[in-house]
């Protein structure tokens, strides 16, 4: 097999961490870089008739919020300090529902679905966000609106960054306020490394060699941190090891069809059509076979980065550079024995940034309390009171300011942490004042590779196709999971499988609908 196409070949590894990383990647509070002061903003035209008068405050208002990820241990003691200060600032007090990270993807759709009563809800790109907005699950947002109670958003969010936010034009999110680089890094135990005399991880190759020494040398540690137990999505080791080794980029994490993102005419493919996907198979199967992950990959729900601090998994493949920053810290923070780094596993590849809409706030359609809720949002992106409040916790407990823009793990850090507050994310986060100096080097070194595309801010529709949406999911949950985890014992057959299945599903017509979207969303660029 070729270098090129050896190194183009990682991908199930991936299929692997699933939902794991989902949780991470939407990195928040000291897990991304905090953005630059962002220039004036334009948000969507107004909607006739919206008054631009004060906003009327003298009746309180009791607001329920739904974020996704498990209620910390200190909810009641951060929400009940909040609410005071709420209840100062805008008459008001919120209540939060958490949606658990082993069943958010469940129940998140169904909220909408029974019309349930609340007010704000978290979204993001790859949390309903397109799909409820098409569906008429969140307000629109106007102008007027955002200038009577969200002033201060409508003074420091960057134009672009609503336009990212905007669905056929229109805008249902107030989305987050920082920079962030989408590309895929390893987390990974140096010490192994290290101890086995290996080479430093800087390519697929190297990777592999990793994780295939691991896998011969460290009975009861699993080289790679693996779990497809959740469904299928395009996840962490599928994007690097296709879409940043070959500058690709996917159009939905939800089906294999894709696009080059130097192709300015952006025609679509599937990806499962292509030869480097074929090498890809190969390769894995060798992984596979060779013990890298668990057998029981396709059923594993353990969290992963739980099972690396505690010495039972050698490496993953990270949501996002922050993300693997932020564990990196805790790792040295709280097992110090155990050495872990980050690697770097696609350096030459076009480094992407983060749409604004990777997280945000949206306001249901339904909301008795539109005004206040955006007044709400105002207050968790501006206010410095109330961002660091709602973002680290109570200070000098959960965490110890230190400046005005960093701040050190408080004796309870533990009891307010891993849920979704970054969709408040703003140039006010403060970093972890022991964020590694190699994840702010790697962070500072991609500044300069960042690329913008044409197809950047595409969103793709699948309303007229959903049926073979479902059922192309349906598919790859069944036929690509286990191929590409190497229980297949026959890949060309298995392959041959996974491409006649997808056609009856009908791959070729979302295809066609995908690409007359994007063949529009071109033209009306010109």
């Amino acid at each position: 097999m070729k270098t090129n196409t050896r190194k183009a070949a990682l991908l199930p590894l991936a299929a692997a961490l699933s939902l794991t990383a989902i949780l991470s990647a939407c990195s928040g509070g000291g897990n991304a870089e905090p953005s630059a002061a962002p220039a004036a903003s334009t948000a969507p035209s107004a909607a006739p008739g919206e008054s631009s008068g004060p906003a009327d405050t003298s009746q309180e208002v009791k607001l329920k919020m739904i974020l996704v990820g498990g209620k910390p241990v200190d909810y009641d003691k951060v929400f009940g300090e909040l609410n005071a200060k709420l209840k100062e600032k805008i008459n008001a007090t919120v209540e939060v529902e958490f949606l658990d990270w082993s069943d958010w993807n469940q129940k998140y759709p169904l909220k909408f679905a029974a019309n349930e009563d609340f007010d704000l809800v978290y979204t993001a790109n790859w949390a309903y966000y397109n799909d409820q907005a098409l569906k008429g699950g969140f307000l629109e947002l106007t102008e007027d609106m955002l200038k009577q109670y969200a002033p201060q958003t409508m003074e420091s969010m960057p134009s672009v960054s609503w336009d990212q936010a905007k669905v056929n034009g229109k805008l249902y999110m107030v989305p987050n306020n920082n920079v962030e680089v989408n590309d895929k890094v390893i987390l990974y135990r140096e010490d192994l490394r290290k101890k086995h005399n290996l080479p430093e991880i800087n390519s697929l190759d190297t990777y592999a060699q990793y994780l295939k020494a691991i896998a011969a040398n460290e009975k009861g540690i699993i080289p790679y941190g693996a779990k497809a137990g959740d469904g299928w999505k395009w996840h962490e080791m599928d994007q690097a090891t296709l879409e940043q080794h070959n500058d690709w980029n996917l159009v939905d994490t939800t089906l294999p069809l894709a696009y080059k993102m130097d192709d300015a005419t952006g025609q679509i493919f599937n990806i499962y059509d292509t030869q480097e996907f074929k090498d890809l198979l190969v390769y894995y199967k060798d992984l596979a076979d060779s013990g890298v992950w668990s057998k029981n990959v396709v059923s594993n729900k353990n969290d992963v980065w739980q099972d690396i601090k505690a010495g039972k998994v050698a490496s993953y493949a990270a949501q996002n550079l922050g993300t693997a920053g932020s564990n990196l810290a805790e790792m040295r923070r709280d097992n110090p024995s155990l050495e872990v780094a980050i690697a770097d596993i696609t350096p030459n590849g076009k480094k992407i940034a983060a749409i604004s809409t990777q997280n945000g706030m949206a306001i249901h359609a339904t909301s008795k309390n539109p005004e206040r809720s955006l007044m709400l949002i105002d207050l968790l992106q501006n206010d410095k009171e109330i961002h660091d409040l709602t973002m680290y916790g109570i200070a000098g407990a959960n965490y110890v300011p230190e400046g005005d823009d960093k701040y050190a793990a408080g004796p309870t850090a533990g009891n307010y942490t891993g849920f979704s507050n970054w969709g408040w994310n703003s140039p006010l986060n403060r970093k972890d004042a022991s964020y590694p100096q190699e994840a702010d080097d790697m962070f500072n070194g991609w500044q300069s590779k960042i690329y913008h595309f044409p197809l950047e801010t595409f969103v793709f529709n699948g309303e007229k196709v959903k049926a073979e949406v479902a059922n192309i999911g349906n598919v790859m949950t069944r036929y690509a999971i286990p191929l590409e985890y190497g229980l297949i014992k026959d890949i060309d057959k298995g392959h041959a499988d996974l491409i006649k299945q997808l056609k009856a599903a009908g791959i070729d017509k979302v295809q066609a609908e995908m690409q007359a979207q994007v063949d529009a969303f071109l033209a009306a660029q010109k």
